[in-house]
């Protein structure tokens, strides 16, 4: 059986639909400016910062009629391409290589205001991919294509990649699971970034239900609002 696009699970009327429209709230009122972009990441591997930064992307396509953009920037294990049932070719890689423009790269989905580059075809070392001067460019001219950018980059602790994008981005959100990464884990990738001169605006709770008594949880508090199946899906 083939498998559905992320974008069939989605559902404005859950709780977690509110949250993620919440979520969009908050990081705007807390940025001074025009926001652009938004790096989610996390400490290590398998937080769920892909499922996450693909959930907050559909919800603010949907909901803010804006032009919104989702950018895989994971270019070692990334995961996006498969969410939305996209080709990985023709992606962020390409672009940096010089081998497609970002035309040629941004993929339509069936939301209209949501659009998605994914990691493409990495031929070398990524961390050489990531070069500083391209990248600068590249966020330039999406930024003028996009109102707003929403950027999935690997987790923290096990490469610099993350260091180099950041950069580049307006605001930088932090996915824990909870439950499962170490509090001296979370510190450290926060001294990464903090001694990398680059404030985390946000913390996203990732899980959360899953370590609280039962009285708390949103489906004790209601089950009508869960009516399609959720997808077991691993960043």
């Amino acid at each position: 059986m083939k498998k559905e696009s992320i974008i069939n699970y989605y559902d404005r009327e859950t709780i977690e639909g509110t949250e993620f429209r919440r979520l969009y709230s908050n990081i705007k009122s807390s940025y001074e400016g025009d926001l652009k972009s938004v790096m989610i990441t996390s400490s290590t591997v398998e937080e769920g910062k892909s499922t996450i930064a693909s959930f907050l992307s559909i919800s603010i396509a949907e909901t803010s009629g804006e032009k919104i953009l989702l950018l895989d920037t994971d270019l070692r294990r990334p995961m996006v391409h498969n969410f939305f049932k996209l080709p990985k070719e023709n992606g962020l890689a390409d672009i940096l290589d010089k081998k497609c423009s970002i035309k040629q790269a941004i993929k339509q989905t069936s939301i209209p205001d949501l659009s998605i580059i994914t990691a493409g075809k990495v031929d070398r070392d990524p961390t050489l991919l990531l070069n500083q001067n391209r990248l600068r460019e590249v966020f330039e001219e999406l930024k003028f294509y996009f109102d707003l950018i929403i950027v999935d980059v690997p987790p923290i602790i096990p490469v610099s990649d993350p260091i180099i994008i950041a950069s580049e981005v307006d605001s930088v959100l932090l996915v824990i699971r909870v439950g499962m990464t170490p509090k001296e884990v979370v510190k450290r990738a926060a001294n990464f970034l903090k001694n990398s001169k680059i404030n985390i605006a946000g913390v996203i709770l990732n899980n959360f239900e899953e370590v609280l008594p039962y009285y708390y949880r949103s489906r004790y508090y209601s089950n009508k609002y869960y009516n399609k199946t959720r997808p077991k899906i691993k960043n």
